[in-house]
This record gives C-alpha cells, sequence and structure tokens, in this order.
C-alpha cells in the first residue's frame, strides 16, 4: 500500500508493506482476520507463489477461493469444503427422491380420479366424487397398480425434522 496503513498480511507479518505488496489489492487492512487463516492454513510464501502465477483478473476468484477453503478447512481439518460440497450434495439427492415420491403421490391420486370418472354416467360426472362407489374403485385400483405404498413413503418425508441440519450454516464460510 505504500505509505499510510500496510495490508493485512504486513501487518500480521510485522513488515514494511511496499507499493507493488501482491497481498495488498486481496487482503486490506480493515479485514485482518481474512489473511490471518488463509495464513494460518496455507502460508503467506505458498499464497504469494500461488498469486504470483495467476493472470491479475484471476486473482480476485482466487483468494476468495482461499479464504472459503481456509475457513472450510479451520471448521473441518479433515475435509475442509469437500465435506460441506458433500452435504449439499446428500441434501439434493434426498430433496430429488423426495420430490419423485410426490410426483409419484400424484400420479396415483389421478390414476385413482380417472378410471372413476371414466365409469360414472354422464349425468353424474360433476358430482362424482358425491356418488362414487368405494368399492368399484378399490376393484379399478387393484385391477392397475398397486399405490397402497405411497402414502407410507411420502408420510415420512412430510415433516421438517428428516432434513438434516447442516453444522456449518452457523457461520458463513467468506468471512
Amino acid at each position: 500500500m505504500g505509505g499510510t496503513s500496510p495490508c493485512a498480511s504486513c501487518k500480521l507479518l510485522r513488515r514494511r508493506c511496499a507499493k507493488d505488496c501482491i497481498f495488498a489489492p486481496y487482503f486490506p487492512s480493515d479485514d485482518p482476520h481474512k489473511f490471518a487463516i488463509v495464513h494460518k492454513v496455507f502460508g503467506a510464501s505458498n499464497v504469494s507463489k500461488m498469486l504470483q502465477e495467476l493472470p491479475l483478473h484471476q486473482r480476485g476468484d482466487a483468494v476468495s477461493s482461499l479464504v472459503y477453503e481456509a475457513n472450510a478447512r479451520v471448521r473441518d481439518p479433515v475435509y475442509g469444503c469437500v465435506g460441506a460440497i458433500s452435504f449439499l450434495q446428500n441434501q439434493v439427492s434426498n430433496l430429488q427422491m423426495q420430490l419423485a415420491v410426490a410426483q409419484a403421490e400424484i400420479l396415483c391420486i389421478q390414476m385413482q380420479q380417472e378410471p372413476v370418472a371414466a365409469t360414472l354416467p354422464a349425468s353424474q360426472m360433476l358430482d362424482h366424487h358425491q356418488y362414487q362407489d368405494h368399492d368399484q374403485k378399490s376393484l379399478i385400483l387393484s385391477n392397475t397398480h398397486d399405490f397402497s405404498n405411497i402414502p407410507q413413503y411420502v408420510s415420512s418425508f412430510g415433516s421438517s425434522s428428516n432434513v438434516i441440519q447442516d453444522p456449518l450454516k452457523r457461520e458463513s464460510l467468506w468471512t
């Protein structure tokens, strides 16, 4: 930064901040925690080498990635951000399964309603819910498919207690 205030890295490393300091544009003095955590995980020398090898237009994104990974590594030293990604992939998979079950239930309900409506006389089509015969409905369903298990699966996904709580949601990984 030159004269007035050293960047966060030079302040932490207790050195003079030169005008061409590679850290100054990415680690301002008003956010010392950002560099401190990156330095703790990767080391200042390694970060400096990484930044020097990148073109100027990619360095900002690289610093953001390093800060994210460093925060994830501090929270989960073994898996880092891979643990967060894995958690999110599992959550997507569970939600896709819930969606498939809900779509199957919708299909089941549609199939239950279509045969009943088709067997009613034209005069009763408008009020077919009022006049439908439960035994006839059961007979039609037993001849098509067995959808008796679907409500059991849907009810198991109905409550929000089945959603896994993310331990990483407490704090942002970007800070």
